[in-house]
């Protein structure tokens, strides 16, 4: 089928909290995007039909090829979401839509491919010297989850990307103070991940460890009203609230330490990519954060990681790109 006869695409980008629709017009051109609450949808469907709906008055075809990048493993047809109430068929779904594809790939595939298209712009460099082009790349971020992937470019220039589920990773504490937040966060959950600190409720988590350190009892609190990394992050920044900034110090320290681990494991000379919508608030806070120093804490290692760069990803919507780029290889290669 001629490459025109294809769009519009319908692209997803489906969260544990939201989906975000777009309608893939021409290559890399993405239009219609709108985001819906994950909890105020019965099903993907009704999410997809809802959003079609919306985009009736735009839409002069229907889309019959879709592409949906979902935070949670793809094993097979059936897909349970992680992180919220969504569970699906992908045959099923394509049949409800009329798709005559739906290509249904983990979130963080998609943020892989989207970084392979990235300009400098879209970036945000911490540190570091210059990435080596055919070395691998890490891609990990912070959200409602912590997702994990790698992209390897190999020297003919084609892509492999290497889904994981590196956020539920045993987490390891690197001082004392780590070790509070570990030994809190254990007394609620038979297994601590990396997850359970480096995400949107991970913040909430390290603050309500952190209220219950010993000389802190009359450090100014927060309401459990305000106990959201929202408001979290906003009282670390204007400073009024030392134990919200302590929380934030504490989850980029963490952060350093995970995405160091996972620099070396991948020896990820290629770079390490930050991505998700938590970063990119604050930052201007995070390039004078803890998170780069502990990264390069790595003893006998340091060196080695002195030299890595780490980008945070700036570009609002990577899940759609990386959606539609992922669904082109596969119309053009018959994979992805």
């Amino acid at each position: 089928m001629p490459k025109t006869e294809t769009y519009p695409r319908l692209l997803a980008d489906i969260g544990g909290t939201n989906a975000r629709f777009g309608l893939e017009v021409a290559p890399r051109q993405i239009e219609c995007v709108e985001v819906l609450p994950c909890e105020d949808f019965e099903s993907l469907s009704d999410s997809v039909r809802f959003y079609l709906s919306k985009c009736k008055e735009s839409l002069k075809l229907r889309p019959i090829y879709g592409s949906f990048a979902v935070a949670t493993p793809i094993m097979g047809d059936f897909v349970q979401m992680t992180n919220n109430h969504w569970t699906f068929s992908i045959e099923t779904t394509r049949q409800c839509l009329n798709l005559k594809k739906l290509l249904v790939i983990n979130d963080f595939v998609a943020q892989a491919y989207a970084i392979s298209a990235m300009q400098e712009n879209d970036l945000a460099q911490i540190g570091g010297i210059k990435c080596e082009i055919n070395a691998p790349k890490a891609i990990l971020g912070p959200g409602t989850g912590l997702g994990v992937s790698t992209l390897i470019q190999n020297s003919d220039g084609s892509l492999k990307v290497l889904p994981g589920e590196g956020g539920h990773v045993s987490f390891a504490p690197f001082d004392d103070l780590e070790i509070l937040v570990w030994q809190y966060a254990r007394s609620k959950f038979n297994h601590v991940s990396a997850e359970r600190f480096l995400s949107g409720s991970g913040l909430v988590l390290i603050y309500e460890a952190l209220s219950k350190r010993k000389g802190l009892e009359k450090v100014a609190k927060l309401s459990k009203a305000e106990l959201t990394p929202q408001i979290i992050s906003e009282r670390a920044l204007n400073g009024d609230y030392p134990i919200c900034r302590l929380t934030l110090d504490t989850f980029c320290s963490m952060l350093g330490t995970l995405a160091a681990d996972v620099a070396l494991t991948l020896g990820a000379r290629g770079g390490v990519y930050l991505c998700g919508g938590i970063i990119p608030r604050f930052i201007d806070y995070f390039k004078t954060s803890p998170f780069r120093a502990r990264f390069e804490t790595k003893g006998r290692m340091g060196a080695f990681l002195a030299s890595i760069p780490v980008h945070v990803v700036m570009k609002k919507t990577p899940g759609l790109d990386g959606a539609g780029i992922a669904l082109e290889n596969y119309l053009l290669h018959d994979r992805i």
